[in-house]
């Protein structure tokens, strides 16, 4: 004995199993399988219970981190549940989807000199344990206050706004315009990265809180904003999205076999186009598929036509490696399942047969020059480097602007000039009284968590309007 105390063993980052490559790269099953129990108290000893936890502050929707980690490393996942439900009513999808590499573990104290705590697999382990254990017991709500809150669309933004507006006590009532609720989380991200059973389960508790459902209720044709309150609402939350599919306005691009990413990811998706024949939804499956775009939808839809079986998938992007949109772990994930990047090549033209079939591709390989206003730099084409991909299925990933089907039915609702609301970034009121809007219909297409943070805002000054005044 030498009188000192014993060093505290070093703990690494407990890696989440995964399907191999060679197997999932086929099937749609989700690809990462989620910590044991185990593992997942033996990465919550890692956390060092910060006295000023960045984490926290890097998180959009301010979830109690060190708190929920400390209960699962005392094996009290029940509890765990509770603590980050008082902040967020989706973690199981945002244990998946969310950024947490730039977020909450870009923040965390431990990545300094290590590998970050595993903040986001945590949360999903709690969430999938308190769903699968029946363990979760809803929190408590508040007197109810009479008031009624309509919430236009049924994304991860409106879908917050419903969770904790209920908890405050309102009557809640979602409008979703498709047939089912979730928004972009059933119709834009695939099975393998979120199972759809996981969103029905986590808009399910929702309903057990008392949200009202209403779908194939196209709010700006259906029924208007002004509608609404004739109906008895207090207030209105849009929260729309940004579902109008951007293109390249290239030559050929109206050919057979080219999709905007949003069409073709909502009829394999939402439409459950990966199960045909089980269910009859139209999708075309090519052999050499050309994917353009590099952010995660391009790397959703390139992974998506793998699994339906294409010989051969590139991604085809302007600019380089670096500048990429995507998460790293997508195109990680995209690689290992054999898509092919070519980087700095801009697409020109579409060429096709005399069926009118997209059968090829010309392209342009560019150079970097200086930042554009998007911080990235800008791409520049190489003269005379012209050359020719075959492919029978192009998908357009590069992005979608707000969908005008509301935002255009309702003038005193103020728009900016690219026809997103104009919200005020501290509350989410819009310029008419009684509205508030959040998401992607206010910044353009954005994070799952980012719109849910939105709608954490427009929660509180909801409540405020309903208990105090505009």
């Amino acid at each position: 004995m030498t009188g000192k105390a014993a060093k505290k063993e070093k703990i690494p980052r407990q890696p989440m199993p995964e399907q191999a490559a060679d197997v999932r790269r086929r099937n749609f099953k989700e690809v990462p399988m989620g910590y044991s129990p185990e593992t997942a108290i033996t990465e919550a000893k890692r956390c060092l219970q910060c006295k000023k936890p960045a984490c926290v502050t890097g998180c959009p929707v301010q979830i109690d981190i060190p708190g929920f980690i400390q209960q699962v490393a005392a094996g009290d996942f029940a509890a765990a549940s509770q603590t980050i439900w008082g902040k967020n009513t989706l973690p199981a999808i945002c244990g998946r989807v969310c950024p947490q590499e730039i977020q909450c573990e870009g923040e965390c104290i431990l990545g300094k000199k290590d590998e970050p705590v595993a903040i986001g697999n945590l949360e999903r382990f709690v969430a999938d344990f308190s769903r699968e254990q029946d363990t979760g017991e809803l929190p408590e709500k508040a007197a109810s206050t009479g008031k009624k809150v309509a919430v236009v669309g049924s994304g991860p933004s409106g879908l917050t706004v419903a969770g904790d507006l209920l908890l405050k006590g309102h009557d809640v009532t979602m409008l979703e315009a498709f047939h089912k609720p979730g928004g972009v989380l059933v119709y834009g991200i695939p099975e393998f990265r979120l199972p759809k059973d996981i969103v029905a389960s986590e808009v399910a508790a929702l309903e057990r809180l008392g949200l009202r459902i209403e779908c194939n209720s196209v709010v700006g044709r259906t029924v208007s904003v002004d509608e609404l309150f004739e109906e008895g609402y207090d207030a209105v939350y849009i929260g729309v999205g940004a579902g109008l599919p951007k293109f390249l306005n290239i030559s050929g691009e109206n050919l057979i076999g080219i999709y905007s990413a949003n069409e073709y990811l909502t009829r394999a998706n939402l439409m459950k186009g990966y199960l045909f024949p089980e269910y009859d939804t139209p999708l075309a499956k090519g052999k050499n598929v050309a994917v353009l775009g590099a952010g995660n939808v391009a790397m959703d839809s390139a992974r998506t036509a793998m699994r339906l079986g294409a010989e051969q998938v590139r991604i085809v992007y302007r600019r380089s490696r670096e500048e990429m949109p995507a998460r790293a772990a997508e195109i990680h994930h995209a690689e290992e399942e054999g898509i092919e990047f070519y980087l700095l090549t801009n697409p020109i033209r579409f060429i096709g047969d005399d069926e009118g079939r997209v059968v090829q591709m010309e392209c342009l390989q560019m150079e970097l020059g200086e930042p554009d206003e998007s911080g990235r730099r800008r791409p520049i084409p190489i003269e005379g480097s012209e050359f020719l991909l075959d492919c029978d299925l192009a998908v357009v990933a590069v992005g979608a602007s707000a969908n005008p089907l509301l935002t255009q039915s309702d003038p005193e609702i103020q728009l900016n000039r690219w026809g997103y609301i104009i919200a005020d970034p501290k509350t989410g009121k819009t310029t008419k009284k009684g509205v508030w809007a959040g998401g992607d219909i206010v910044t353009g297409q954005a994070t799952v968590i980012l719109a849910m943070g939105a709608g954490r805002v427009a929660a509180d000054s909801i409540h405020d309007y309903l208990t105090i005044g505009w």
